[in-house]
């Protein structure tokens, strides 16, 4: 499964659109450089007799929309968010005292995003030995919540997946919370992917898979350092 961060959608209005008055104004060059440049016996053919514009505004076109094309790709590299995950053992989480893995969402960049999206998709253990591995299947929250108490997990006892809704924003360089799982609850979790889906400040969506128990301590014995 490819957990890099991905653009799945540009803004239609926001870049769409401007590439395409780009490409517009790049075909007006070429006719106007083409007309100024034929014999006056083809010129006066359809379609080099249509005069739109001459070279030094189609010229200027180009550069005007080309200009702003780049200027619009520079800023989204700007707003673009930087989603990654960030997993550590802690304390006083699980009841009891018991230690847990828990895990965070982090946007690491300069400007806030907006969760458009979020899904799941759960790997259990298998009950058969010879049972062959499952596939991911994306799926909503109460589903992960069902399969898991179905295995006998106690909710907010052996583990808490956080509800994220849409609309939620991350700002930035924040940590968002997803969730904490107890040893218990990590003997019957292969791994718990999040699939977050964001839209940055010019329009843009962004994906990233996280998984959520990749790196983890299956068998805490004491909490994680804090770094600073």
């Amino acid at each position: 499964m490819n957990t890099a961060q991905r653009v799945v959608r540009r803004s239609t209005l926001l870049s769409r659109l401007l590439i395409a008055v780009v490409g517009v104004s790049a075909l007006l060059l070429v006719h106007a450089v083409v007309r100024d440049n034929l014999s006056d016996g083809l010129a006066a053919h359809w379609p080099w007799k249509l005069r739109l514009l001459d070279v030094q505004s189609a010229t200027a076109m180009v550069l005007a929309t080309g200009g702003a094309a780049l200027a619009r790709a520079q800023y989204a590299r700007t707003v673009r968010p930087a989603l990654g995950g960030n997993g550590q053992v802690v304390a006083d989480l699980a009841p009891g005292g018991r230690l847990a893995w828990t895990f965070h969402l982090t946007n690491a960049a300069q400007d806030v995003a907006v969760v458009t999206e979020i899904a799941y998709a759960l790997l259990l253990t298998p009950t058969d030995p010879a049972e062959a591995p499952a596939t991911p299947v994306w799926t909503h929250h109460a589903e992960v919540d069902r399969r898991l108490r179905e295995r006998g997990l106690a909710y907010n006892a052996d583990y808490l997946v956080a509800l994220v809704g849409v609309g939620r924003p991350l700002p930035p360089q924040s940590l968002t919370f997803l969730g904490w799982f107890t040893e218990r609850a990590m003997t019957e979790i292969v791994e718990l992917y999040v699939r977050i889906r964001v839209v940055d400040r010019v329009g843009d969506v962004h994906e990233r898979i996280l998984p959520c128990l990749r790196g983890a301590d299956r068998t805490p014995r004491n909490p994680s350092p804090q770094l600073s």
